[in-house]
């Protein structure tokens, strides 16, 4: 245990989850850095691409945006509108017009893992097959700092839809270092964050807390995610469709239409 501290101790990386302290005691030592976006994905060319001119080209791309997009544009953002880069959607997308949220792999921090959006056959096959929900909200966090935006968003749908058995609610934190994304260290960091239910939640619908681990680069680009210090809120269909999208904090309005559109989800055949 005491290597493992060492070694995360000097890496440069980034971690962030819901639970840095328990009790008062802190579990890990600081990860925190400076520039955090410098260290989001520390990756390498697979052994079979070094000779592909085209998967070197796709990676010098992939360095160049990298570069021209980094934590101090995000800062000065955040500085300049608190992290609400756009307003959220005033109505529900319709359907023809709206696209897929990408396949995404999560774990729970009992190890057991899922794929998101829930379809009839996209669960891991390690867990038990769930409904298809017809409304499924999920909050997006890729820093400590967006966490307060996703609950301003989490806990009103939660007290509004809470009894609602249609409905799935997670709330997704990526950590995207390529040190804690390996299994020893995942699997450790997954059993610290491990807490008890919170109490006080008898509706069906549960706040799922989910952590998404490894190189996200690709995902954050189909979904046009620039901005990591700020909280992305997607609410999808039973297809898995994007039919309406938040950032940042949530205003009064935005929470009327989120409300509003996922009640109308709920009444789609």
């Amino acid at each position: 245990m005491l290597r493992v501290k060492r070694l995360l101790a000097i890496s440069p990386v980034t971690f962030h989850a819901r639970n840095y302290v328990k009790e008062g005691i802190k579990l890990f030592p600081v990860l925190r850095f400076q520039n955090p976006s410098q260290w989001s994905s520390c990756r390498f060319l697979d052994i079979y691409q070094i000779g592909s001119k085209e998967a070197i080209e796709k990676e010098r791309a992939r360095l160049k945006d990298e570069m021209n997009r980094g934590y101090f544009a995000d800062m000065a953002e955040m500085k300049q509108h608190g992290g609400k880069i756009a307003m959220a959607n005033k109505i529900v997308i319709p359907a023809s017009a709206a696209a897929k949220f990408p396949v995404l792999e999560v774990n729970y921090s009992n190890g057991s893992s899922l794929k998101l959006p829930l379809t009839s056959n996209g669960n891991d096959e390690n867990t038990p097959k769930l409904n298809v929900p017809k409304a499924t909200l999920l909050c997006l966090s890729f820093r400590a700092s967006s966490q307060p935006m996703v609950d301003s968003w989490s806990s009103p749908f939660l007290d509004t839809f809470g009894h609602s058995g249609d409905v799935q609610l997670y709330e997704i934190s990526f950590i995207d270092s390529w040190l804690l994304s390996r299994n020893p260290i995942k699997k450790l960091l997954l059993k610290v964050m491990r807490k008890p239910k919170p109490g006080g939640t008898e509706g069906l619908l549960q706040r799922q807390i989910v952590y998404s681990f490894g190189d996200h680069y690709y995902f954050r680009k189909e979904l046009r995610i620039l901005n990591l210090l700020t909280g992305y809120i997607f609410l999808l269909d039973k297809m898995g469709r994007i039919r309406w999208q938040g950032f940042g904090s949530a205003k009064q309005e935005e929470l009327l239409s989120l409300l509003s559109c996922t009640s109308l989800l709920l009444d789609e055949k």
